[in-house]
């Protein structure tokens, strides 16, 4: 006889039947270990809530685009960027994409970071990594921006990360302003810190994970992927602007 299968309890299901839908929106990536890590992330998140509706829409070179995504809803929606700082994909694209889909009423939360969560991701990557207790300092690198408010975010994630740390974090970008992770690094080990790790301040992988790698630190950590602190994060931002 087959076994009963476990069922939500009812407030919890008609909580679930009368939340708006959570639209993510991710950045795409021709790299499929990156497409796989976003949609590992949203699995976590209907792990941690079930019965939400929990879809997808990508800002670029993956499908379903978010226009398409937002073609197929309806009724009431909460975009939740799975972007670390509040650039021009958060200011202009993604509500151009919502004034542009009539069929929906939708919130949007703000980006991921800067938030202590992710500094808990952050700081679990490095250990796993390899990386000691202690005041050691660490790089942390990320995609970077033309948007100063961006820029900001990582600096602001970066102290965050310090102060979980113990350490000294110094942010570094990939584009946009110097130093970039490389000259970070460098610049450390000319001060006298041998022991210098990087953080990759990065979703998934891709083309700026193996770049974040390229220099002379003793250790890189992996991406944040589907973490437990992002997935909570990601719910914290939809209920928030729900």
């Amino acid at each position: 006889m087959t076994a009963p299968q476990p069922t939500m309890p009812r407030t919890t299901a008609r909580r679930a039947q009368n939340a708006p839908t959570l639209l993510a929106v991710a950045h795409g990536t021709r790299d499929r270990a990156g497409a796989a890590t976003a949609a590992a992330v949203l699995d976590r998140v209907r792990a941690l809530r079930p019965g939400l509706r929990v879809e997808v829409g990508y800002l670029d070179l993956v499908r379903p685009s978010l226009d398409e995504a937002l073609a197929a809803l309806d009724g009431e929606v909460v975009l939740v960027p799975l972007l670390l700082g509040a650039g021009y994909h958060v200011r202009v694209d993604i509500p151009a994409a919502v004034a542009a889909a009539p069929r929906v009423r939708a919130g949007i939360a703000p980006a991921l970071g800067p938030d202590p969560l992710l500094a808990t991701a952050l700081a679990d990557r490095l250990a796993e990594a390899g990386r000691p207790p202690g005041d050691a300092p660490v790089v942390l690198a990320a995609a970077g921006s033309g948007d100063p408010a961006a820029n900001a975010d990582t600096a602001r994630t970066a102290r965050l990360l310090g102060a979980r740390l113990g350490a000294p974090v110094v942010p570094a970008h990939l584009c946009g302003p110097s130093p970039t992770p490389a000259e970070a690094v460098a610049a450390l080990r000319a001060e006298g810190h041998p022991q210098v790790s990087v953080a990759r301040y990065l979703l998934a992988p891709g083309f700026f994970a193996r770049r974040a790698a390229d220099t002379a630190a003793c250790l890189t950590s992996a991406p944040l992927g589907a973490h437990d602190a992002v997935a909570r994060l990601v719910l914290r931002r939809f209920s928030t602007n729900a």
